[in-house]
């Protein structure tokens, strides 16, 4: 009795062996082009800058950090699917099939090249691996087709034989014992060759990571000649589920639109320093960075798409060079002093476009070419080898990681990318106030309770936090000490807890005087607004 396998099965395994081919072409390919270049990544950033505002908003909300894992995981289900389509096509219309394959890729090729850092090289890995994809699809599925006797007339095609074939006779396709063992053998050699195209090219990229992180490890950061100090006595409440007042690395909020976090080599970076009103142009190697003088300072950051009562805020001790004096030396002026560029473009290594104000930047405030996080240099995550650090600013107009580029221009000129894209030009950080004990939905007993959380204002400083039950009056809360106008501020407020549901809420007011507005705002296009509140249950 002969063997028979479905010709369903055929084309799922000949499509998903050329997905996988395709991929593993363009892996070992990306490793000489780089590492952004890839085709997941190519088409996950294309999506991500096609995401419309509140769409990103909830995938960060419900995903975290982990967003762009489950966009790639969902990019290669779809690529799967499409895998399998195509197989069945295949065992059909082999060179139909085939060209879908190369059309494929050309998109890849597109989108990489299109991407805010893209260049024609990016175009590479993809339309490689496309070729070989489509070669694996057309050797597999000829392997896979054999001539039905007695069928022929109009519509007929060709078959593995060379005979002919009607395409309405392809459901009613097997493969006999010898093709059976033929196909297994040429999809196995196929899955063999493509598994170790594909770690080769992962071990090339790794190499370039080791490299990154023994760079990252044998970096010794000088001692700050401005260190930013002990914390001030009181500054930090010793209360239980309260926020601590410096967050920790391994915590502190991660937003950006990196499906990869680039690796880079310090002792490769470099910084150019160009553009309108610029009269010395520079370029900085990071030894030459570190040179400088560096100043240590205790700074909150705060992303835009925080809502009201969120997460995405930290407080950190950045060590770094003086934004300003770069920008000095590089002959910038600020408008105010008669200077040409109002904004400031900062461009990291996978493309991102950031553009600050150069006023703010030049305003005497402690903006920083951050090297260092917490006493270490900057983990990849946040930046590693340089990124910026504004105070007062969002950090979608601010706070550029994995920096290789300042350039000087307008407003009226260039929109960065979240400009693009609807967010509003210059990002100010809204005064803003949070609960984090007791969290919402909580059951307490009846009696003494701390409410506490943090408030912020940075570059303006918080002066009054207060705290409500339900509709009641404004009670104020204890402030802890303040860590300079830069840094969040701690607050706490002992309630006497009655039995029944109640709203705690909170608001603060900064020291310009003015008090968190209870307007419900979303985020888009520059910042929440609206008082934090949250629902808990005394027993």
């Amino acid at each position: 009795m002969r063997e028979v396998l479905p010709t369903a099965a055929v084309g799922s395994v000949a499509g998903l062996l050329a997905a996988f081919t395709s991929l593993a072409v363009a892996e070992l390919v990306a490793a000489w082009v780089r590492e952004e270049a890839r085709p997941v990544n190519a088409v996950g950033g294309a999506v991500i800058d096609r995401t419309p505002a509140a769409v990103k908003d909830w995938a960060i909300e419900n995903f975290g950090t982990n967003d762009k894992l489950v966009l790639q995981l969902g990019i290669l289900v779809l690529l799967a699917l499409f895998a399998v389509a195509v197989g069945a096509l295949a065992m059909r219309f082999r060179r139909s099939a085939s060209l879908a394959v190369l059309g494929f890729g050309l998109f890849g090729a597109v989108v990489a090249v299109g991407r805010p850092e893209g260049a024609g090289a990016d175009a590479v890995p993809s339309l490689t691996g496309a070729v070989a994809g489509a070669a694996v699809l057309y050797v597999l599925t000829g392997q896979g087709l054999r001539m039905v006797p007695g069928r022929s007339g109009p519509g007929e095609r060709e078959g593995h034989d060379g005979r002919a074939e009607r395409p309405d006779t392809a459901a009613a396709r097997t493969l006999s014992g010898l093709e059976r063992r033929r196909f297994v053998v040429a999809a196995t050699t196929v899955a063999a060759a493509s598994a170790g195209t594909g770690l080769l090219g992962q071990r090339l990229n790794a190499t370039g990571h080791a490299q990154a992180a023994a760079s990252r490890a044998a970096l010794g950061l000088p001692a700050p000649s401005s260190p930013a100090g002990a914390v001030p006595a009181g500054a930090e409440l010793a209360v239980p589920g309260l926020e601590p007042l410096i967050t920790p690395n391994r915590d502190f909020y991660r937003i950006d639109t990196a499906l990869t976090v680039p690796r880079i080599d310090a002792e490769g970076w470099r910084l150019r320093v160009h553009g309108l009103g610029v009269t010395r142009p520079l370029e900085l190697s990071f030894d030459q960075l570190l040179d400088r003088e560096l100043i240590e300072r205790r700074i909150t950051l705060t992303c835009v798409s925080n809502p009201v009562g969120g997460r995405y805020t930290g407080n950190a001790g950045w060590i770094g060079v003086r934004l300003a004096e770069i920008l000095e030396e590089a002959g910038v002026r600020p408008p105010s002093r008669g200077g040409p560029a109002d904004q400031l473009i900062a461009r990291s290594v996978e493309g991102m476009t950031l553009g600050s104000p150069v006023e703010t930047l030049m305003d005497g405030r402690d903006a920083l070419l951050a090297v260092g996080m917490n006493g270490e240099p900057l983990p990849f995550d946040h930046g590693f080898p340089v990124r910026m650090v504004v105070p007062g600013l969002y950090g979608y107009v601010s706070a550029c990681k994995w920096l290789t580029e300042l350039e000087l221009t307008t407003f009226d000129r260039y929109d960065a990318y979240w400009v693009e894209r609807g967010w509003s030009a210059e990002g100010p950080v809204k005064t803003q106030s949070r609960i984090d004990t007791p969290r919402g939905l909580a059951e307490l007993s009846a009696g003494p309770v701390p409410v506490a959380g943090v408030a912020w204002a940075q570059h303006t400083g918080i002066d009054r936090v207060e705290v409500r039950v339900d509709d009641g009056p404004w009670s104020p809360a204890e402030l802890a000490e303040e860590d300079g106008v830069d840094v969040w501020r701690q607050w706490v407020w002992m309630w006497d807890a009655t039995p029944g549901r109640h709203t705690l809420q909170v608001r603060a007011t900064d020291r310009s005087g003015e008090t968190q507005t209870a307007d419900r705002v979303d985020v888009v296009p520059d910042g929440a607004t609206g008082r934090h509140s949250v629902v808990v249950t005394v027993g």
